[in-house]
């Protein structure tokens, strides 16, 4: 691709998430093609544009300046630069404020192109041994205690691998909580992926929470956790006949009903109060 080709476009460009390896080729070549590079830490991104000996204009783009600075990152793209942005870790716009960036510039038409690569998500999934072909990903879990208990149970009867980045001075409030909530699952902790001191802690919640036992954990923390066991894929017909009888029937309440099925069927509660509306609308 010609640097010409490259004008007035953003580029999400994937980088390191420890191991200063783990960048591809087409990752460096933009890096070094591109007019002007936004950067979650300017400083944090010279360190690996030095080690590549790339030179380009970096400009700060975070959460705290954001708006003033996609004001100028617009201004320049429409003159006809074109633009990089990265993230201090990983992809771009994953748990970090680049997603408002790509927003802004979609709405004026703006092409934005991917170049994939390094993801602690990703990494953590695919050593965790955990299903993978479903999941949820959070991202940052909430710093207080009860809102990060209120999240937990709203996902505790999701069939699908759950997985959240964490603090390190968290972890142990975090999995204690993730005990009370789901019980104990199988999980993964994945500490400082692809750096010099990676971790990985394995095995049901209870015995994580024993190896971390008394340890100083630090750096970066990605959870994964075992979907509901109890939750499992029911036939639709059969679940939509089995609510027309109980809802002919007239004898349960709505509460009830799910109460019930949930118990019966081993379906979330979420799941039933959804299927029951549908069908009585059908019905009416």
């Amino acid at each position: 691709m010609s640097i010409k080709n490259l004008r007035g476009k953003l580029y999400l460009v994937s980088t390191p998430i420890g191991n200063l390896e783990d960048i591809t080729l087409r990752a460096l070549r933009i890096l070094k093609e591109v007019d002007l590079i936004a950067a979650e830490d300017t400083r944090h991104t010279r360190k690996l544009l030095t080690h590549y000996d790339i030179h380009k204009p970096l400009v700060s783009y975070h959460e705290h300046n954001q708006r003033e600075k996609e004001e100028f990152l617009l201004q320049e793209i429409k003159k006809g630069k074109s633009l990089a942005l990265v993230t201090d870790a990983g992809t771009p716009g994953i748990s970090d404020p680049g997603v408002n960036l790509v927003k802004r510039f979609l709405q004026e038409s703006i092409p934005v192109i991917p170049i994939p690569g390094p993801s602690a998500l990703i990494a953590a999934l695919s050593i965790s041994g955990l299903p993978t072909e479903s999941f949820i990903f959070y991202g940052f879990l909430p710093p207080k205690d009860s809102a990060r208990q209120r999240m937990f149970s709203s996902l505790k009867d999701r069939p699908e691998t759950l997985v959240f980045f964490e603090s390190p001075q968290r972890l142990k409030a975090c999995l204690q909580d993730a005990l009370k909530t789901f019980g104990d699952r199988q999980g993964v902790v994945a500490r400082e992926i692809t750096k010099i001191f990676e971790e990985v802690y394995r095995g049901k919640l209870a015995e994580i929470i024993r190896q971390i036992e008394g340890k100083e954990i630090k750096g970066e923390i990605t959870l994964v956790i075992a979907g509901s066991p109890a939750a499992k894929e029911v036939d639709e017909a059969f679940l939509s006949q089995l609510i027309k009888e109980y809802l002919n029937n007239g004898e349960l309440s709505l509460k009830e009903m799910v109460t019930l099925l949930s118990a019966e069927l081993k379906v979330s509660k979420r799941e039933l109060y959804k299927k029951i509306l549908e069908v009585k609308k059908e019905n009416q």
